[in-house]
C-alpha cells in the first residue's frame, strides 16, 4: 500500500505541472487513518507555474473515506472564500481520495502554549474562532457535512456511548446500564436546549491550528457540522495536555464572549447556562477517544493524555457536580477519578520501574500508559496455586498464610530467581542508557495469589538493589 501512494501521488503531481525533481517523505500519522506525506522540490526542479509562484513544497494526503474528503474540499472552498486561513487545496485526483495542500509547516499551536507570550495570537484564534462559527455557517453547503449534518440526538448519543464503550467498559467500571442510558438521554436533552445554529467546528484545539509566518491557519475541520457555540471553545481552552492556566482561561473565555457579541448580540446568557454541560460532553468525548486510540489501538500518545483528562474530570466535578439531573454517571464519574492511573513526577533521566500484579482472566495485561509500549510479562500460572486450598483461598499474596506457603515451593524459588536474572538486565542497560521506563508484570489466573507474591517480592528487590530508581507496586485485582 505505501508503494500505491507513492505511485499515486507522482500521478497527481505530475498531471498537475510538476517536475520529478522532488522527495516525498511519509509524515507521522496522529488520531486518524489518514496518511499524509511532505514534497520537498529540488532547487533545480521546474514546473509549468512561474517559478516566483511555485511553492517549496507542498503536503499530500490520502484518505479512503470520500464522503469525509467531499465535506473537506466543499468546507476549505467556501472557508477561503471568507478570507478564513484555511490550506490551499492546489489539486485532487479523479477518485477524491489523494490530494495536494499547501504546506503550513510543522509548529502548531501547542507547540507555542506556555513558552512565550502568545495572548495576541490566542486573541486571534478566538477572533477567528467566532468567525468560523458565525459568518462560516451562512452559505455553507451543509449537506455535504459528514458523518452527520447537525448536532442532534443521534448524534450526542454516539458520542455518549463512544464513552461508555471505549472508556468506561474497559475501565471496568460498576453501573446499571439502564439507568445510564436514561441519564444519557437527560444530558443530551440539557445540551439540545442550546441554540445549535452555527459551525460547529468539532475539533477546534491547538495541535488542529498551525502556525505560519506568526499567523494561525486551521486545519481538521472536516467532521465540522451545523451545532453550538460552547463545544469549539471548550475543546480549546480546556484542551487536557494544552496546559492553560486557570486566569488564562478566564481572560479568553471573556474575551470569546464580547467578539460574539459583536457578530450576534444577546447569546451571553444562552452561552454561559449550558457551559457546563458541554464541558463535561466534550470531556467524555474526549475519553471515548482516548479509550479507543489509546486502549484498544494502543497508541502511547493518547494512552499518555489518560491520567491527564481523570485530572480534568476531576478538577471539573469540583466545580459543578452533575450529581443532582444525571446520578448514575455522576458515580460512574466518582469512578473515573479512583482508577489506578498514576502520572510520575521522577526526575530527568531517573528510571522509573512499574511493577504490577494481574489476572489473565480478568483485566488481562496491564497497559503501559508511559509510552514505551510495554515490558516484561512473567507468567505466574504454573506455580503451585494458594488458591485451590480453602485454607489459603481468601487470603492475597501478600499475607502471611500465602507467603509462607509459596516460600516453601521450590519452583517459586527457581522463578524468582530466573525473573530477577532477566530484569536485572534491563535494569542495568536502562539505566546505563538514560531511559526513563520500564514495565515489569506477573499475572496469574486471578491475579490474587501467585501474581501479588512475586511482584511485591520483586518490587521490594528493586527498591533494595536500585536506590536510584523509581519503583511503583500495583496490584490491579486487590
Amino acid at each position: 500500500m505505501p508503494g500505491d501512494h507513492i505511485r499515486n501521488i507522482k500521478v497527481l503531481l505530475s498531471e498537475n505541472g510538476f517536475s520529478n525533481n522532488y522527495q516525498i517523505i511519509p509524515l507521522p500519522q496522529s488520531g486518524s487513518e489518514r496518511q499524509y506525506f511532505r514534497i520537498l522540490f529540488s532547487e533545480s526542479g521546474e514546473t509549468e507555474c512561474k517559478s516566483e509562484d511555485r511553492p517549496e513544497s507542498v503536503i499530500a494526503s490520502f484518505n479512503n473515506d470520500i464522503s469525509e474528503n467531499i465535506a473537506n474540499y466543499s468546507f476549505t472552498q467556501h472557508f477561503r472564500s471568507l478570507d478564513l486561513n484555511v490550506p490551499e487545496i492546489i489539486a485532487k485526483d479523479r477518485s477524491y481520495k489523494y490530494f495536494l495542500i499547501q504546506d503550513l509547516g510543522d509548529v502548531t499551536l501547542f507547540d507555542l502554549l506556555g513558552k512565550k507570550k502568545n495572548t495576541e495570537l490566542l486573541k486571534k484564534v478566538i477572533s477567528d474562532l467566532v468567525k468560523f462559527q458565525v459568518t462560516g455557517i451562512r452559505d455553507l453547503d451543509i449537506d455535504v457535512a459528514y458523518p452527520v449534518k447537525e448536532f442532534n440526538h443521534r448524534s450526542v448519543m454516539w458520542d455518549l456511548n463512544y464513552f461508555k464503550y471505549y472508556f468506561i467498559k474497559p475501565h471496568n467500571i460498576d453501573f446499571n446500564e439502564n439507568i445510564l442510558e436514561d441519564n444519557f438521554i437527560t444530558l443530551a436533552k440539557e445540551l439540545l436546549k442550546s441554540e445549535c445554529d452555527y459551525f460547529n467546528y468539532r475539533d477546534f484545539q491547538s495541535r488542529n491550528i498551525m502556525i505560519l509566518n506568526d499567523e494561525p491557519w486551521y486545519i481538521d475541520f472536516q467532521g465540522g457540522r451545523k451545532g453550538p457555540l460552547q463545544y469549539d471553545l471548550i475543546s480549546l481552552l480546556y484542551q487536557v495536555k494544552a496546559n492553560i492556566s486557570d486566569e488564562t482561561r478566564g481572560m479568553l473565555h471573556s474575551y470569546y464572549l464580547s467578539e460574539l457579541n459583536k457578530l450576534v448580540p444577546g447569546k451571553v446568557q444562552m452561552f454561559e447556562k449550558y457551559f457546563y454541560y458541554f464541558r463535561y460532553f466534550r470531556l467524555m468525548q474526549v475519553m471515548g477517544a482516548y479509550g479507543f486510540r489509546g486502549i484498544v489501538q494502543r497508541k502511547s500518545h493518547f494512552l499518555q493524555s489518560i491520567p491527564l483528562a481523570i485530572s480534568s474530570l476531576e478538577k471539573l466535578m469540583s466545580e459543578s457536580s452533575l450529581i443532582d439531573k444525571v446520578p448514575e454517571l455522576a458515580g460512574v464519574f466518582e469512578q473515573i477519578v479512583n482508577l489506578n492511573y498514576k502520572r510520575y513526577n521522577t526526575e530527568k533521566n531517573l528510571l522509573t520501574i512499574s511493577v504490577s500484579s494481574f489476572s489473565y482472566k480478568k483485566k488481562g495485561i496491564p497497559i503501559d500508559i508511559s509510552g514505551n509500549g510495554g515490558g516484561h510479562v512473567f507468567d505466574c500460572r504454573s506455580l503451585p496455586n494458594p488458591g485451590r486450598y480453602e485454607t489459603l483461598r481468601d487470603f492475597t499474596g501478600n499475607d502471611e498464610p500465602v507467603i509462607t506457603f509459596l516460600k516453601d515451593q521450590k519452583e517459586m524459588m527457581e522463578f524468582i530467581n530466573n525473573t530477577k536474572n532477566i530484569i536485572d538486565q534491563s535494569v542495568n542497560n536502562y539505566i546505563a542508557r538514560k531511559f526513563n521506563d520500564l514495565q515489569v508484570n506477573f499475572g496469574c489466573t486471578g491475579g490474587r495469589h501467585r501474581s501479588v507474591y512475586c511482584a511485591s517480592l520483586t518490587a521490594n528487590y528493586l527498591r533494595k538493589t536500585y536506590p536510584d530508581t523509581n519503583v511503583i507496586l500495583t496490584h490491579h485485582e486487590l
